[in-house]
């Protein structure tokens, strides 16, 4: 559930296996570059129109791919796309909805969650009336793809949710969200879905975790609440929700299983993507927003904790990636919107 899109903006999309859209002249304008975003550079628009998220590098960083709602579809499908905004094509059936795509370093296959096992039609969106909830629809598994979205292979079977899916950059793990054990936790398994191993067990959600560039460590948000909190998300687990409005940061090295606390700041912190680097990891929070409606991108030290803000946008930023050479980054961002509501993705020089 990386679509696990927070309390904030939730970008979901859908379209049809293999079907590419019709190029559209756009009247390209400069991107909105805000005081402070002193870290890009050659900043370019690649999406206009519909809700795009969670937008990925393949490893040679030539192509993207995200979730998407445009068009006639009523939930998110999975596109790829290329690193400059061409040729976007969608490469999931356009049944159910899917999110939590990733390209393998290969480039030979995807993954992905979808709930097309349970329906063709988009499942029911999660009742409001409990405050900001996201929905953990039983029917999500993950799925395996050749790169045009054929040859289709299960990878999960559980009675529960199964989502927020990455491969390592190695290639020979990857890394999942689950809620088989009764709790939401960390799961690794092999590309084919074989030697599943729980990773974590602390009693709250951990999910979004993505892999370090030597594969050796993961990074991830997760809810730690205790007392009633603690009881009021098992009731929500319970009834298929959670409630995403305090998740912070941690790391895990995967040899020694120490876990370390990135942030604390009783915030929503999510999306950390860790830089080739090994130094910082760059993640969206809402912590300078009182209110918690507005989403901006961070870095964190690994070593000193030291957090330094990177946007300075009103409205939404957040899902960064770097890519695996460090020089570019890519975000899903509601700056120069057409209409409310738009999420698009951008693509910058990082300027360190």
């Amino acid at each position: 559930m990386k679509k696990s899109i927070f309390l904030l903006a939730v970008l979901l999309l859908a379209v049809g296996c293999g079907k590419k859209e019709e190029a559209k002249k756009e009247v390209v304008k400069p991107v909105t570059i805000f005081d402070g975003e002193k870290h890009f550079s050659n900043t370019k628009q690649l999406t206009f129109g519909g809700e795009n998220a969670e937008a990925y590098f393949s490893y040679d960083a030539t192509e993207l791919i995200m979730q998407s709602s445009r068009g006639d579809l009523q939930c998110d499908a999975i596109f790829r796309m290329n690193a400059d905004g061409s040729d976007i094509t969608m490469v999931s059936s356009g049944k159910g909805v899917s999110t939590c795509s990733f390209i393998a370093p290969d480039g030979k296959s995807i993954i992905y969650a979808s709930t097309h096992l349970g329906g063709d039609d988009c499942p029911p969106k999660p009742d409001m009336s409990r405050g900001y909830v996201w929905a953990l629809y039983k029917s999500y598994d993950i799925f395996s793809a050749d790169p045009d979205g054929s040859n289709l292979k299960q990878l999960t079977n559980t009675d529960g949710y199964d989502a927020e899916a990455v491969y390592s950059p190695q290639g020979d793990k990857i890394i999942f969200t689950s809620v088989r054990s009764g709790d939401l936790e960390l799961y690794i398994m092999n590309p084919d879905g074989s030697g599943v191993e729980q990773i974590t067990d602390i009693p709250g959600y951990d999910g979004g975790a993505f892999f370090s560039i030597d594969g050796k460590s993961i990074v991830w948000r997760a809810s730690r609440p205790e007392g009633d909190e603690l009881k009021a998300y098992q009731e929500l687990l319970a009834d298929g929700f959670i409630r995403p409005s305090k998740l912070e940061l941690f790391m895990m090295n995967l040899e020694d299983r120490k876990i370390i606390q990135l942030t604390n700041n009783g915030k929503a912190n999510f999306g950390p993507y860790m830089h080739p680097n090994m130094k910082t990891i760059i993640f969206c929070s809402n912590m300078d927003d009182p209110k918690g409606r507005n989403f901006d991108l961070y870095t964190v030290d690994i070593d000193t904790k030291e957090v330094e803000r990177i946007t300075y946008n009103e409205t939404f930023d957040g899902f960064p990636m770097f890519s695996h050479d460090g020089k570019k980054l890519v975000f899903a961002s509601n700056r120069d919107n057409s209409k409310r509501g738009e999420t698009n993705i951008f693509i910058t020089d990082w300027v360190e």
